[in-house]
């Protein structure tokens, strides 16, 4: 996965962890997409000042992953609800019931839904 993207993810998960001060700097960085010395001119701090705070963030951010695991497993949950879809859009509805091809539209709306 593109470490940019993956990084959001990790901030998606466990920014609320982090304190208001990494949470500026992440976001001026990578939501905002401000370089080092833009960020360091806004907070009136040094360029090397950010870079440190941001690399702090991001392995503080990897170290919740590491230890909770909740990004992984979110990943591992879509891919097996697209597989389900998968197989439910497959399964043939000839000789089914109403009720039954009612149950599997109703299966296959909850699947897109936890995908969207």
């Amino acid at each position: 996965m593109n470490e940019i993207l993956h990084l959001t993810l990790l901030y998606d998960f466990y920014g609320e962890l982090l304190t208001e001060k990494q949470k500026q700097v992440f976001d001026l960085h990578y939501q905002d997409d401000l370089s080092l010395s833009e960020i360091g001119e806004e907070l009136s701090i040094s360029r090397q000042a950010v870079r440190d705070q941001l690399k702090r963030t991001e392995k503080i951010l990897m170290d919740y992953e590491q230890k909770l695991g909740l990004v992984a497993r979110f990943q591992a949950q879509k891919k097996s609800v697209r597989e389900m879809l998968d197989i439910l859009q497959e399964m043939e509805t000839d000789g089914l019931s109403e009720k039954r091809i009612r149950q599997l539209e109703k299966m296959k709306q909850i699947a897109e839904a936890i995908l969207s």
